[in-house]
């Protein structure tokens, strides 16, 4: 017995009734969702299909019906004028097409909305249920909060019962890769190496398709360096030489990158001297104050310290240095060449021959003195 012809024949009946039932309701109006939208702390928006052209009022009413107690909200489209009804909750508006938007859904907003849309000779009624999904947010935490940079690893732990966790380093999404590896199960990071760019860190999981809801930023403290120490004077120096008047006024200051910040000391002629600021004020420039001055940077954290050194001479001295620099220069400059010409093995290395502790000067009496 063949049963193909009858069932292929009620398949076609089905499909006929279906078709008919859809023209007659297609002048209808209906409520539509976007689905991405209806989460919890989301607005969400309840849209009207259908509507006819020459609406004059569209009234949203919480519940099944539209009565004038459950009103939220309603629109005129004529004199473009809005009425709160009793359940207002000031999160609800309607633009000009009618729909209604939610700010900041809430769990208690899941339920019936009946729309009313008053035409000039008719008036239509439509009710959709609106479901509020329930907000997960992924709670995230570190093995640390302190570390060196470049040197201390940092594990971290999203707390989510989601498998599809997402991390953010610095606010970009990662993956592994050859410093930092996550764990099979995506709830677990770890940085190898951590630097000071690494931070913040974030986990999120995925609520909707491409809706990601994020844990709290932690921060992480990474101490650096420092990685440069610069000295600066006035007068300005030239090459490390500081060139002053007696009686004037001197001043260094020593700038550092790092975190903490750094740390300083200041040594003069080889005594440690007794404030640890980043700048000296000699305000009256003295004899006893002439000599090589050494700024320390510090970090203590890292345990990186670097310096930098200038030297205080008066203007004939710091010439007549100016002028030994220069021709020791020459003098090395020439062997260099000869030794590199000849083949002959380098020349072991000449101090500097303008050290700060063997120049004189001359008194008011003439006579010369260290």
């Amino acid at each position: 017995m063949d049963l193909s012809r009858p069932r292929c024949r009620l398949w076609r009946e089905l499909v006929l009734l279906l078709a008919c039932m859809i023209c007659q309701a297609s002048s209808q109006i209906y409520i539509a969702l976007d689905s991405l939208i209806r989460v919890e702390r989301y607005s969400s928006s309840l849209a009207i299909e259908n509507a006819p052209e020459d609406v004059q009022e569209y009234s949203w009413h919480q519940g099944a019906n539209d009565t004038e107690e459950n009103l939220i909200i309603s629109y005129n489209t004529t004199s473009h004028s809005r009425r709160d009804g009793p359940v207002y909750s000031g999160r609800e508006s309607v633009p000009t097409r009618g729909a209604l938007r939610i700010r900041r859904s809430q769990l208690n907003d899941m339920g019936n909305y009946t729309v009313r849309v008053d035409t000039i000779n008719d008036t239509q009624r439509a009710t959709g249920w609106l479901e509020i999904l329930e907000l997960e947010i992924p709670q995230i935490s570190v093995n640390t909060t302190s570390v060196v940079d470049g040197e201390d690893a940092v594990a971290a732990t999203c707390y989510t019962n989601d498998s599809h966790v997402q991390w953010f380093v610095n606010y970009v999404p990662v993956s592994s890769n050859y410093r930092m590896t996550i764990s099979p199960d995506n709830k677990t990071l770890v940085i190898r190496m951590f630097g000071r760019f690494n931070s913040p860190l974030q986990c999120g999981i995925e609520i909707l398709p491409e809706l990601i809801q994020k844990s709290d930023l932690v921060y992480v403290t990474v101490a650096y360096g420092p990685y440069s120490l610069l000295l600066s004077s006035s007068p300005t120096d030239f090459n490390g030489i500081l060139s002053a008047e007696i009686g004037s006024q001197v001043e260094m200051e020593c700038v550092s990158y790092s975190r903490p910040e750094s740390k300083y000391r200041w040594i003069h002629n080889g005594s440690l001297l007794s404030f640890s600021e980043k700048n000296i004020t000699l305000p009256s420039l003295t004899w006893g104050q002439m000599g090589r001055y050494r700024c320390i940077a510090e970090n203590p954290a890292t345990q990186v310290t670097l310096y930098e050194e200038v030297h205080v001479q008066a203007p004939y001295e710091a010439q007549a240095c100016y002028q030994q620099k220069f021709h020791h220069l020459r003098i090395l400059v020439g062997a260099s060449h000869h030794i590199h010409s000849s083949g002959l093995h380098p020349l072991p290395y000449s101090p500097d021959p303008c050290p700060v502790q063997t120049l004189l000067y001359q008194d008011k009496t003439g006579q010369a003195r260290r």
